[in-house]
């Protein structure tokens, strides 16, 4: 059990520093944010999951995110005191969108029966 809670303290911390690094680095056109992180189990791979608004600017935001991958591991290198800095790689949280999307259809059938 006290590996499984130091798994979400770091998951944690790096969503953090990810949500902090991509506010100082990033335009705020398109709006960045972090969904999830995951980790793997020996701490040397992270998968950083992420929406923009507007949603069409999903690429641009990942192309951004992977050219400035190694200066986010800089920048958690100065932030985290961790064992391992993992490698760090984006992704689009399409689970995040289609999420927004049935709530956004649930909505629409619930006022149409108002």
């Amino acid at each position: 059990m006290p590996d499984f809670d130091r798994h979400d303290r770091i998951n944690s911390i790096l969503a953090t520093l990810a949500a902090e690094f991509i506010r100082v680095e990033a335009n705020s056109n398109p709006l960045i944010t972090v969904t999830h992180v995951t980790i793997s189990p020996d701490y040397r791979r992270t998968t950083i999951g992420f929406t923009t608004i507007p949603e069409d600017k999903q690429d641009d935001a990942l192309i951004f995110l992977k050219r400035n991958a190694s200066e986010f591991r800089n920048y958690i290198k100065k932030h985290a005191h961790l064992k391992f800095i993992p490698h760090i790689e984006f992704a689009i949280d399409y689970g995040e969108r289609h999420r927004q999307h049935i709530d956004d259809v649930v909505r629409d059938i619930e006022e149409g029966k108002k």
